[in-house]
């Protein structure tokens, strides 16, 4: 859209209600990048990069690609967890099983291969919606947990089922260290943000969302839903994929199919619901919020109740961060659907008006 504004054109794009011009936006995020290649590193600790910024940067790319599902194309899916299982599988055992193959390229073909099964499972996208598609997504989720779990082959015949990586390096670097594996996530993260932006707003983009608002009429002005919807789960089941790769690659070192089981599948539902639908930028602070939340609560709850004279036990903590995520996700979806990035959208444009709001 060209609108003119104070005597002067310019341009903006328009995404789900929300109106940015390109020059605030793209300043913004260059600033966000330039402190999180220079700021951050300067700043964080050991334990920060550990608990927090790797897992918050993994789940941010895991979440972008469930949003594109579920936030563009409207198709939902609670078998997230399994897709990045099957990423995270399918690069170990590219890297185990071929000598010198790059950490890199088995990550990414991990990601290739959890296309083809996103692909398999979203055929049935084709014929239902709504509730049965979220169904036929969660068998996907106790199949890939019944062969990562059955089936030795995936694990490159362990006995106890769990599988490690060790020895990561690019380009000759060891990544060991929590700030070569914090830039090495970074990376992927980046690059990937601006290939889900391009997709978004390109004609692909469009297709999506015209699907996700009605498909019937879609379908009228010449969209065909078969490449809409099954180049949705392609393009999200990617990113997923990769995700996994990272998260056990990066971040366990070493796992079994119980990292990738149902309530991580929910916890990145959690994300996207509470971050914003439809929004690149929901999924970064829908992926802080879950990941610090619990720091915050085992911190602050066992402290609030030494104030009271009440011990705090575990279990409790636990139960308090579930009760807290559904009344957030039911106050989310009543009074501002489009989550935490909508707020911020406001709070922007509140402060560029201020102080004389006409």
């Amino acid at each position: 859209m060209i609108y003119r504004e104070n005597g002067q054109f310019k341009t903006t794009y328009a995404t789900d209600q929300q109106i940015f011009p390109i020059s605030q936006d793209r300043f913004g995020i260059l600033l966000l990048v330039a402190f999180a290649i220079v700021g951050v590193p300067l700043l964080a600790d050991e334990y920060m990069f550990r608990a927090i910024l790797i897992p918050f940067l993994i789940m941010a790319l895991a979440a972008m690609g469930l949003n594109i599902l579920v936030g563009y194309c409207g198709q939902i899916s609670l078998g997230t967890g399994a897709f990045m299982a099957v990423g995270a599988y399918a690069a170990y055992n590219f890297f185990v099983r071929i000598e010198g193959m790059p950490v890199i390229v088995a990550i990414l073909l991990g990601g290739v291969c959890t296309t083809v099964a996103g692909v398999l499972f979203g055929i049935p996208s084709l014929r239902i919606k709504g509730l049965y598609l979220a169904v036929a997504t969660l068998a996907a989720q106790f199949f890939f947990d019944w062969a990562f779990l059955r089936v030795k082959w995936f694990t490159n015949d362990s006995t106890s089922g769990t599988v490690s990586v060790a020895d990561l390096s690019l380009f000759g670097i060891k990544i060991d260290n929590p700030l070569g594996k914090y830039y090495f996530c970074l990376g992927f993260i980046l690059v990937f943000a601006l290939v889900a932006k391009n997709l978004v707003r390109c004609h692909v983009g469009r297709e999506w969302m015209a699907m996700r608002d009605m498909d019937v009429a879609a379908s009228v002005i010449g969209i065909r839903p078969v490449y809409a919807k099954l180049s949705a789960f392609a393009v999200s089941s990617f990113f997923i994929g990769v995700a996994g790769a990272l998260w056990g690659f990066v971040h366990l070192g070493s796992w079994e199919p119980a990292a990738f089981n149902i309530d991580r599948s929910f916890q990145l539902l959690f994300m996207v619901i509470i971050g914003g639908l439809g929004s690149i930028m929901g999924s970064f602070f829908g992926a802080a919020f879950i990941v610090v939340l619990p720091i915050f609560l085992n911190q602050a709850l066992p402290a609030l109740g030494s104030l009271f004279g009440v011990e705090i036990s575990t279990a409790l903590i636990s139960h308090t961060e579930l009760m807290i995520f559904g009344g957030l996700i039911v106050f989310f979806l009543i009074v501002e659907p489009h989550g935490l990035a909508r707020l911020w959208s406001i709070g922007k444009e509140k402060l560029r008006l201020w102080p004389f709001p006409h």
